[in-house]
């Protein structure tokens, strides 16, 4: 399904390309998603989100959560928590599984919410 918002606002961007080198997403140091196979997306309005494969991500750290949220330009996504450091930070991590036909690429693959919490850190080599 197309998505209705890049039809109504199309001025609006969200530009997905992929990450140049590796990406690691930690929490309070500890590693738990790590790629060369990256898609960075921008958007407006918002800082730089990175999408990592499903196969990159310590998905046993992960938690799915009964959180929902829908963006009206890539689709529903659905939530996990993520349990690293020795804690666990509730609905810090998204998927959208079946986003809307613009952003396929995006499909399956894992997001960390770094503003959510400040042990959350995404780095780029």
């Amino acid at each position: 399904m197309k998505s209705p918002a890049h039809r109504d606002h199309p001025d609006h961007k969200v530009v997905e390309s992929h990450a140049k080198g590796r990406v690691t997403a930690a929490v309070d140091g500890e590693i738990v998603a790590d790629s060369s196979d990256v898609v960075r997306v921008d958007e407006d309005g918002s800082p730089p989100r990175y999408y990592f494969p499903r196969a990159d991500v310590k998905m046993d750290r992960l938690a799915r959560t009964d959180t929902t949220s829908v963006c009206p330009f890539k689709g529903k996504a659905s939530y996990y928590s993520v349990q690293a450091g020795g804690r666990t930070i509730r609905d810090a991590v998204w998927s959208y599984e079946e986003p809307f036909e613009e952003h396929a690429g995006l499909a399956n693959r894992i997001a960390f919410w770094s503003e959510k919490d400040p042990g959350i850190a995404i780095r780029t080599e």
